[in-house]
């Protein structure tokens, strides 16, 4: 580790105080084109399956279901790992880093190990659970086991993100994601339907094709990283068990997340078909816009963390202002561009009997946006923090009070899903709330104020 004048001396010509529109640009964009790119490898394997039939399509529907809702869980080990080697790059520490990433790779193999055993042995009732019988049943446990084998492919993957990124890298990443995807669209052609002696494997050719496709990014992946950052040999069983527990807030607040976005879909569903129709082309959208504020936030993530690490808290905050006035920027933007596509959503997505419960929750929607932008950055910018317990909190809180009132709005009016999405806007206008005042005026024990540290921190890798 540098002297504190070198170190001070480095972070005051990082590129991002001499252009910082063109940094963030920068960063952000190679972060947002391999986001796209992952949702890319989804419609792949339906666009392929979906020529074999209803049957098989139905059964990917519910292995892919299963597999990626488990695996998101565990990205937790990309976050806090990105967090980290932001800041030991900040710290001018790269035997930190080294230490950082390989205490998370470690982590990352064991709990893929554990999780492929236990979901190897319970495929098929996981399935059944998803609502799988007869066919469907037997290919989506074939479909689940098959995909289960690049597990801990998939974990790697999310450490090795999360220290190239980190490291402020992300042009790797994108280059891994997109040679993913042409990996697995060239194995599906030959797992799913057979080629010369290689026999038509059907959807559990689908998992094969994906399961491989991730052990190739995997490797080009770990070459990346040990090339950039570097590993190390010496790591902490006890710094093993802080990294759990700053995994243990991350997964409590991802598992709040994803349980608000399925009961919100539940109580659209019950009012109806057509309500529930609405709701799956409004949330699919919603999704897709939110990737060009998740690509701000991981920038707000790397940068905020890199000036943390540096001890320049002055130029962290910095940061955080210049990325939430972008965000909210590509908020307005987004809000603008989403009611501008009303007319082409409505007609190419919705169906005739639909309309009436979609119009208006679609425009709530579309004016949640800049809220929406504005909740994601504030996550970024607290993840470079450490402040993981702050977020699970403010999660927690937003759920809780999203969740009470989508119990009040439940009904079968034929308005009611408006009712849905105005409880969705207050779920995220409580995280967006809690964001902000962490970072302006600095509520509780915000690490934005002098003098205190985020209490989430993971500590220095042990000599």
């Amino acid at each position: 580790m540098r002297a504190t004048g070198e170190k001070t001396q480095l972070a005051q010509s990082h590129p991002y105080l001499l252009r910082p529109n063109r940094t963030i640009l920068t960063l952000s964009l190679p972060i947002l084109l391999s986001l796209i790119a992952e949702p890319v490898t989804a419609l792949v394997d339906t666009a392929f399956v979906a020529r074999l039939g209803a049957i098989p399509l139905a059964a990917l529907g519910v292995g892919a279901g299963a597999l990626s809702s488990v695996l998101w869980i565990f990205n937790f080990l990309g976050i806090a790992t990105q967090t980290e080697v932001a800041q030991t790059f900040g710290r001018d520490d790269d035997e930190g880093a080294r230490k950082a990433v390989s205490l998370a790779f470690a982590i990352g193999a064991a709990l893929s190990l554990l999780l492929t055993g236990l979901m190897m042995a319970s495929a098929s009732a996981v399935a059944r659970v998803l609502g799988a019988e007869g066919a469907v049943l037997a290919m989506a446990t074939a479909y689940i086991r098959a995909r289960l084998l690049g597990a801990p492919a998939v974990m790697l993957v999310f450490v090795g993100f999360g220290a190239l990124r980190g490291k402020q890298d992300m042009k790797t990443p994108l280059w891994i994601a997109l040679g993913i995807n042409f990996a697995n669209g060239l194995l599906d052609y030959l797992f799913i339907f057979g080629w010369g002696a290689l026999p038509a494997l059907g959807v559990a050719g689908a998992g094969l094709a994906s399961s491989l496709a991730q052990w190739l990014g995997a490797l080009w992946m770990l070459r990346a990283v040990g090339r950039r950052v570097g590993l190390s040999r010496h790591i902490s069983l006890r710094d093993g068990f802080r990294l759990l527990r700053v995994g243990r807030d991350l997964f409590i607040r991802s598992a709040s997340l994803t349980f608000f976005v399925l009961f919100a879909t539940r109580v659209a569903t019950q009012m109806g078909a057509e309500a529930g129709a609405a709701h799956q082309v409004i949330r699919q959208v919603w999704f897709f816009t939110a990737l060009i504020s998740e690509s701000l936030a991981t920038t707000a993530q790397s940068l905020v963390g890199y000036f943390f690490g540096a001890g320049r808290r002055e130029y962290a905050k910095r940061v955080a202002i210049s990325t939430t006035i972008f965000s909210l920027g590509a908020g307005f933007v987004m809000l603008g561009g989403t009611l501008a596509a009303t007319p082409i959503v409505r007609s190419a997505l919705v169906p005739s009997d639909a309309l009436i419960a979609f119009q208006a929750a679609w425009i709530i929607a579309a004016l949640s946006q800049p809220l929406s932008a504005l909740a994601f950055v504030t996550d970024g910018i607290h993840w470079g923090t450490s402040d993981y317990r702050f977020l699970r909190n403010a999660m927690l809180t937003a759920t809780a009070g999203g969740l009470l009132g989508l119990q009040i709005v439940a009904s079968d009016e034929a308005g009611a899903l408006a009712g849905v999405w105005l409880m969705t806007v207050l779920w995220i206008a409580i995280r967006a709330i809690f964001g902000f005042a962490r970072l302006y005026p600095g509520i509780g024990a915000s690490p934005f104020r002098s003098g205190v540290a985020s209490a989430g921190a993971l500590p220095k890798p042990a000599p």
